[in-house]
């Protein structure tokens, strides 16, 4: 089921601070994780919504169907390309931790690959009484045979991380190690890290995210490494990037101030030196092409230029560094059509434009000293990503995907040839089923675009099952992708599927996200309620039949509209949410919750604070993880707490373990999705 995986949710950590919270708070001690009294609270409520919805007639099929589609795009998920093999996790039973594997990267890209295990996940576990969650590896290219593990207990942001040699398939005796922390890390040399973690005290946020960085030499104690960067800034963290290009690199801190701002440093030439670059845009760097792409937040005026907010720039890096601000630009934003990534390889730079919501993916090659279209042959209608570069050259592997097309696996040869590598089994037929998109109109008369999937023949009467999803927050985008669980589970029992693209996201740019932080959060949650609002003014659904969904800022989301207008549904789905607004401090796009000023604003949105018992609410499902460290488990318990205090019935069920993103086996991951789509076929009962 549809998570949004990018640098920014991998990175997001919701910080909340329970030492804030109000004295007069009754269901606080729901905060304590592992605390008996509040683990048998959850047991007592996962076994009562465990056996309304598991005793379902529908539950054993969805549950059945849902592992067939799982181990399906389990066989499509992209490898990492690591010198002459491509890697992947792969899960075989319904309860396995998988198995790091690889095979030669030729072969795969035939079609023939041969595996071998080089961890097993399970038999690690077993060995050290841990439920080890596989979290990536970071290889030292270009021999690629020396990795720093990232090991997750459970499936928490906290990792241990350990140094691996693939060749002889073992953790290395006496290697680098690091303890559980949030931390990041990057290779110096096959003998030098960068580290940044927790030190000890004073070297974290309040959430812990690290404000120290250290260049760490293989044989030196952790503690006696050089420190290269600090900060002591309430809520700043710091992490290094590296950039590689074959034996070339450029190092780099980055210095979050807040959410927003983000200043950088380059290790030139054994010292730091700032890049001079607006705090709120993106870069990426390339050593071979001595290049800097910088991608702008904002406008930005340099050197008798100004280049508008979404632009996208170039500039030889060295030169750069010298003081030359002679930037080329290589795309300007247009009204629905802005850049969603970019990437650069040996001597291409990759651009993924988001256009109306669906990705379109652009080459660009130098010629004459300048950035070139050079065309790619990608399918139409479909959102194309780029997925990895090969190597040291410019060959690389991009997916196509969409609502009702499986996903596609190419390869893109350096003539320009594109290859298929793979393309996933089609977990249900797309011919029954459209994709359209309307557009609602908000409550300040913005124009909010949405797309929707729904069989050829569906009648406007209003009695459509009809699931409306969304995110509206951190610019993060919804675009297009091929969910199978959501065909067999959903579109083949006559629902309706509705992806909102409402402000605060950033389908249409950074203005479109700018538009719905921190006072006017309240615009994200009126588009959503829009959109709603248009479902039903279609006959398309009706609140009988209507139902809401939001994951982690999603959560929050759908708590707000659920708490705000209960009467336009009959379900919500609420997964790994925030909605204790009190303990937050996210200046930058929800609020501090510490400002008396921020606060006010706060208070209005945040969902634990307006359950109100003069309100009718629809019997919303919470669903959460224990182990969710990222918007821990405390607020889906105290909302339920709350909401049945005062009088309205609740479904609540927490995973024991489990990533933020969901379950970490397949059983887990196909488990959860029965309960959630048993609930909503339940619940609506609309047109069989």
């Amino acid at each position: 089921m549809r998570t949004q995986t990018t640098l920014v949710t991998a990175i997001l950590l919701w910080a909340c601070s329970t030492s804030d919270q109000t004295a007069d708070d009754p269901f606080r001690w729901l905060e304590d994780v592992d605390g008996v009294e509040a683990v048998d609270w959850v047991d007592a409520h996962n076994e009562k919504t465990l056996a309304s919805l598991q005793s379902h007639p529908v539950f054993d099929t969805l549950y059945g169907r849902n592992l067939e589609s799982y181990r399906s795009e389990q066989s499509m998920a992209p490898p990492t390309v690591l010198g002459a093999f491509v890697y992947d996790l792969f899960q075989e039973g319904l309860d396995a931790r998988g198995v790091w594997r690889r095979a030669a990267l030729e072969l795969y890209l035939r079609g023939e690959p041969q595996w071998e295990v080089v961890l097993d996940l399970d038999a690690l576990s077993q060995v050290e009484g841990k439920n080890w969650v596989f979290k990536g590896a970071q290889c030292l290219p270009p021999e690629n045979t020396r990795c720093m593990v990232r090991l997750s207990p459970g499936g928490s942001d906290a990792a241990e991380i350990r140094e691996f040699d693939v060749e002889r398939k073992a953790f290395v005796e006496g290697g680098f190690s690091l303890p559980e922390a949030r931390t990041f890390y990057e290779w110096k040399d096959v003998n030098a890290l960068y580290v940044a973690t927790d030190f000890g005290e004073g070297t974290t946020t309040e959430t812990g995210l690290p404000q120290v960085v250290k260049e760490w030499d293989r044989g030196t104690p952790l503690q006696q490494a050089k420190i290269i960067f600090e900060t002591d800034s309430p809520g700043a963290w710091v992490f290094p990037i590296v950039e590689r290009s074959g034996r070339r690199s450029y190092a780099l801190i980055m210095y979050r101030a807040s959410r927003s701002e983000t200043i950088r440093f380059a290790l030139h030439e054994g010292q730091l030196r700032e890049l001079r670059i607006p705090v709120d845009a993106r870069i990426r760097t390339n050593p071979g092409l001595g290049m800097l792409a910088v991608l702008l937040g904002s406008d930005w005026s340099v050197a008798g230029a100004t280049y508008p907010e979404g632009s996208l720039l170039s500039i030889d890096y060295e030169g750069f560094l010298g003081g030359d601000s002679d930037f080329e630009v290589v795309f300007r934003p247009e009204e629905r059509a802005h850049v969603l990534s970019f990437s650069l390889t040996e001597n291409l730079l990759l651009v993924n434009i988001l256009r109306d919501a669906t990705a379109e993916l652009y080459r660009h090659r130098r010629k004459n000293g300048r950035w070139i279209l050079d065309p790619l042959d990608t399918p139409e209608h479909a959102s194309t990503l780029f997925s990895g570069g090969i190597g040291s050259s410019d060959r690389f592997l991009f997916t196509s995907d969409g609502f009702l097309l499986p996903p596609t696996l190419s390869l893109a040869e350096e003539d320009g040839t594109v290859i298929r590598v793979r393309q996933q089994e089609p977990q249900f037929p797309p011919g029954p089923y459209t994709v359209n998109r309307n557009e609602a109109t908000s409550v300040d008369g913005t124009r909010v675009p949405y797309f929707i999937v729904h069989r050829r023949d569906m009648a406007f009467d209003g009695r459509n099952r009809t699931l409306l999803d969304g995110y509206g927050g951190y610019g993060i985008s919804m675009v297009p992708d091929y969910d199978p669980v959501l065909g067999v589970a959903w579109l083949e029992r006559g629902g309706v599927y509705v992806l909102a693209n409402i402000r605060g996201g950033g389908e249409f740019g950074p203005g479109w996200h700018r538009a719905a932080v921190r006072e006017h959060r309240q615009r994200a949650f009126e588009d959503f309620i829009a959109v709603a609002e248009d479902l039903i003014a279609r006959g398309i659904s009706s609140p009988e039949h209507l139902g809401i969904m939001g994951h982690s800022n999603g959560g929050l989301l759908v708590g707000a509209v659920l708490t705000q207008r209960p009467e336009l549904f009959n379900a919500a789905v609420v997964l790994n949410p925030v909605l204790d607004l009190y303990g937050v401090s996210d200046p930058d796009e929800l609020g501090d919750a510490k400002d008396p000023n921020d606060w006010e604003f706060m208070r209005q949105y945040s969902p634990y604070h307006n359950v109100s018992t003069e309100k009718t609410y629809p019997m919303a499902l919470f669903v959460t993880a224990r182990t969710d460290d990222r918007a821990p488990p405390g607020d889906a318990r105290k909302m339920t707490a709350k909401m049945e205090e005062k009088g309205h019935s609740v479904y609540f069920y927490e995973a024991i373990e489990g990533e933020h993103g969901g379950g970490v086996t397949l059983h887990e991951r196909a488990f959860r999705d029965a309960l959630i789509f048993t609930y909503l076929l339940d619940q609506l009962r609309g047109i069989p």
